[in-house]
């Protein structure tokens, strides 16, 4: 078997990270940037599709709820480098492209589409899902619930929701100042009780090392789960510090994880406790980093949907045995607008656990002629 051919569907959806404007709010000390939303905006969204002399054909979307469009140069460097290649060598290939990045001057993870292309191609051929491919830790995987964060009341009704709704664990997005934030999870912890994990993510606050500690201080006593993105996923030195000076688990470097290889490094030195990652740089790369981890005695947690809209991390959150987590946003924000493009089966949480389809491949099933109807273009 070898790969024919490589080409890109295209369409436009509502943007699901909006254009914001910034801002500074605070005074003296205190003063900070604060983003303010611009309205709604739409965006391209690329799905990449590898196609074999066989017959056989593998699909992923570019990126998942971000990075979702591939550069024109890179998508002729891909051709280049991949057309008239064996599918099933998968760890050749990577590596072919890995080495091929830094000549190309592009970003890191840039051929993660084509890598989980390579897998649905191999699961179809071998008649099997990416997860049994991989090989179960488990049928389905708790997933954690995003609630909203804008007013504490918000933050304590919609919590108690995700609970009602079986969910047993609950993430944060608050972005107010250390003692704000604190009020803040005192009020969550009392409505869902004890028995619930609840997680906190820092990365609309503005903390310094001294407010991460105490705000990790306060977390440890209130039994959070993890402290994800405390400190600018840069700053390695203080996020050391910071992972030096509590017990609770630093979730890092989203901001840095397109670079697998960053990303481990992070965790060698001691600048993080939990890997944040998302398969959108490839599945390949990801089961390296989810090793690494484990023989570190760490958690791989993915961030997002990580590819066809859910599906993805559906598979490998069920294959990893040490991730904790599905990332689930409420509202159909990562999953339900795969509809919007024709993926008829976009995976959703069903009392608090996620589960991947079990059909070849990632599974997912597609209307090809709405599919065809509704992108604008090809590439």
């Amino acid at each position: 078997m070898k790969i024919r051919a490589i080409a890109i569907s295209v369409f436009e959806l509502p943007a699901n990270t909006g254009r914001f404007r910034m801002e500074q709010a605070g005074q003296g000390a205190r003063k900070r940037w604060t983003r303010r939303g611009t309205g709604p905006s739409t965006e391209h969204v690329h799905v990449l599709h590898v196609k074999t002399d066989e017959g056989v054909e593998g699909v992923c979307t570019v990126g998942d709820a971000r990075y979702s469009t591939m550069r024109a140069e890179d998508l002729a460097q891909l051709r280049l480098l991949t057309i008239g290649e064996d599918p099933f060598d998968r760890e050749r290939l990577v590596q072919k492209l890995h080495r091929a990045t830094r000549g190309m001057f592009t970003r890191p993870g840039w051929f993660g589409a084509f890598d989980n292309c390579l897998w649905d191609i191999i699961g179809k051929v071998a008649g099997l899902p990416v997860c049994a491919l991989i090989g179960r830790a488990r049928r389905d995987c708790p997933a954690y619930y995003n609630f909203k964060s804008g007013s504490k009341d918000d933050a304590v009704a919609d919590a108690k929701k995700a609970v009602a709704r079986g969910f047993v664990a609950v993430k944060d997005h608050f972005s107010g100042t250390a003692d704000e934030n604190i009020a803040c999870f005192r009020a969550v912890r009392d409505a869902v009780g004890a028995d619930v994990d609840i997680l906190h993510d820092a990365a609309g606050c503005d903390y310094g090392l001294r407010d991460a500690i105490r705000v990790g201080n306060v977390l440890e006593e209130l039994q959070f789960g993890w402290f994800e993105e405390p400190l600018p996923d840069r700053d390695q030195k203080n996020l050391q510090r910071l992972c030096a000076a509590l017990n609770i688990p630093i979730l890092a470097p989203e901001t840095l994880m397109h670079d697998v290889d960053l990303s481990a490094q992070w965790l060698i030195s001691g600048a993080t406790d939990a890997l944040r990652a998302n398969a959108r740089v490839g599945t390949t790369g990801i089961l390296k980093l989810a090793h690494l981890a484990e023989m570190h005695g760490a958690t791989i947690e993915l961030n997002g949907p990580g590819g066809l809209f859910g599906l993805v991390h559906a598979h490998l959150a069920c294959a990893l045995s040490n991730t904790s987590y599905y990332e689930f946003f409420p509202g159909g924000s990562r999953d339900v607008r795969g509809r919007e493009i024709g993926l008829q089966n976009p995976p959703l949480p069903e009392d608090g656990f996620i589960a991947p389809p079990s059909q070849p491949g990632w599974g997912a099933e597609w209307d090809w002629e709405f599919f065809r109807k509704t992108r604008i273009g090809t590439l």
